[in-house]
């Protein structure tokens, strides 16, 4: 290596250390707290979700876990599709477990398809308390999609809504309810329904929030709430997972890691009101393992929940090294117990 490429790499070190020291002299008192190390530890042998059998509707794709805490446990829908990537068609799948770490599939799956057999159910949310854990309605599960025709032409993605009793029969899918919306993340603070979403209109794609009074007419804020600006980032950000403890707004977010191409991470923003957000500076926080096959290259698509001992449980997707044959290929889990 030459010295002038020496000099340069240490110019851009001292860059990078001077911005991440004046975001952290940015962030308020109250948030600063949140921005220490995140030590996610996985604590399962292997995934806790696999691809179905050949013929069955996730023996190709599985991604997008969506969790509640139940009376006995926890209850898991995820998106299974089968065929090849560019005319997949997600459907939705629940398995349930005691502990957050063993599931076992419904026997009947999907329990929840859109009903034309060309649009697909995708990143579904549920309604949530700020912990994240499960808000019912009138006795209800509400949970939200995004919906696309990947077939089609015009690749927009639209938000739907359905209720159910017992997380297996579904209402139908209703009338779109936003343009433009991928990986919703939806909490109820007082009277309001707050959305924090993918906005998938333009490149690079950027995180909106959305606020509403009833969880199906939205206003959506002027400008985006996050965008591509750290140099771990690459051309997107997607799937923002948010929560409110105490008095601050939590979001795990993912996007392409420029260190390993092919590859996603995790990082995460902390925020006073939901719309000003202020990035970890030791970002990505949760990085795929090269070590565990089934989770070596993508880490995303994830739900997140504060549990009752205080720690908090990570739920996510991943893909194996390429070829990319399964657009994401396992569910897996891992648990944060903060210091």
């Amino acid at each position: 290596m030459s010295k002038r490429m020496i000099e340069t790499q240490r110019w851009l070190a001292v860059v990078v250390i001077f911005t991440s020291s004046v975001a952290m002299a940015e962030v308020p008192a109250e948030l600063s707290g949140w921005l220490t190390e995140q030590e996610w530890v996985r604590d399962t042998d292997g995934p806790i979700l696999s691809l179905g059998e050949a013929g069955e509707f996730d023996d190709t794709h599985m991604f997008a876990p969506a969790v509640a805490n139940t009376e006995d446990g926890f209850q898991l829908w995820y998106c299974g599709s089968r065929g090849k990537v560019a005319n997949r068609v997600f459907s939705l799948g629940t398995a349930k477990s005691a502990d957050g770490r063993v599931f076992r599939k419904h026997a009947v799956n999907p329990v929840f398809e859109f009903g034309d057999w060309k649009h697909s159910v995708l990143t579904p949310t549920l309604l949530r308390h700020p912990d994240g854990t499960t808000l019912k309605e009138d006795g209800k599960l509400r949970m939200w999609f995004s919906s696309t025709w990947f077939e089609g032409e015009s690749g927009l993605h639209t938000l739907h809504d359905t209720m159910s009793l017992d997380g297996l029969e579904w209402s139908a899918p209703s009338e779109a309810l936003l343009q433009d919306v991928y990986a919703p993340s939806i909490l109820k603070i007082g009277d309001d329904y707050r959305m924090w979403y993918t906005d998938v209109s333009a490149e690079p794609w950027t995180f909106r929030h959305a606020s509403s009074r009833d969880g199906r007419s939205w206003t959506v804020h002027n400008e985006p709430v996050l965008v591509v600006d750290q140099a771990w980032e690459q051309s997107r950000l997607f799937y923002p997972t948010v929560l409110k403890i105490d008095d601050a707004y939590l979001m795990w977010y993912g996007s392409y890691w420029t260190d390993r191409p092919q590859t996603t991470a995790l990082g995460f923003a902390v925020s006073l009101d939901g719309l000003t957000w202020h990035k970890h500076p030791g970002n990505p926080v949760f990085m795929p393992d090269p070590d565990r096959a089934w989770e070596s290259n993508y880490v995303t698509s994830q739900s997140v929940m504060r549990l009752e001992d205080g720690s908090f449980r990570l739920w996510y997707a991943s893909r194996k090294e390429p070829p990319f044959v399964n657009k994401y290929f396992a569910i897996n889990t891992a648990v944060w117990k903060r210091q």
